[in-house]
């Protein structure tokens, strides 16, 4: 062996992987931004509605299996 090392012998000095350019996309991010932000209102909004409503029912659950319990 010369003495190289494997990495030595095998560096080609170019990065394998060069990094890709990042648009800014601003066109998009413009035209479509307010119109996400709007959806996502009305997706948190019924989100939570639908929450409260699960939350209740098992309330209710709860309540009713405490009170068949203690009929015994």
């Amino acid at each position: 062996m010369d003495g190289g090392s494997w990495a030595d012998q095998w560096d080609t000095g170019t990065d394998p992987l060069p990094e890709k350019k990042k648009s800014s996309g601003g066109g998009a991010v413009a035209k479509y931004g307010k119109k996400v932000g709007e959806g996502l209102g009305k997706t948190k909004a019924a989100a939570t509605v639908g929450v409260k409503k699960v939350k209740q029912g098992t309330s209710l659950g709860f309540q009713w299996i405490k009170e068949k319990c203690q009929k015994r």
